[in-house]
């Protein structure tokens, strides 16, 4: 597992919602059985509800997705779905979402 890294959502109950969940948690903690992952939503089931600072929007097989940072949340990484993709391009955008959801800059 990978910080930044894209998987499926297994979860049958909200995989409509949040197809893909992004886990942000540092490789250095890669032995612990939780990690910290942000839902992704598709744009077009968004609608104007987002704020580009916190919900950055990403590209990723030819569909916009917006990165609902306030949803972030620890789960078990047994519940992670197939590896979808690789972020981490987007790396920056993620952690400055993250610093505004928790810092408010």
């Amino acid at each position: 597992m990978s910080q930044f890294h894209l998987y499926k959502n297994a979860d049958k109950a909200t995989q409509r919602t949040y197809p893909f969940l992004l886990d942000i948690q540092s490789n250095l903690l890669s032995e612990l059985r939780t990690t910290v992952v942000i839902p992704l939503m598709p744009n077009r089931l968004a609608g104007n509800h987002t704020i580009s600072r916190l919900n950055p929007v990403i590209q990723f097989k030819n569909e916009k997705f917006i990165v609902m940072t306030q949803a972030l949340a620890g789960i078990d990484r047994s519940v992670l779905g197939e590896t979808a993709g690789d972020l981490s391009p987007h790396r920056s955008e993620v952690i400055a979402a993250i610093d505004f959801v928790l810092l408010g800059i």
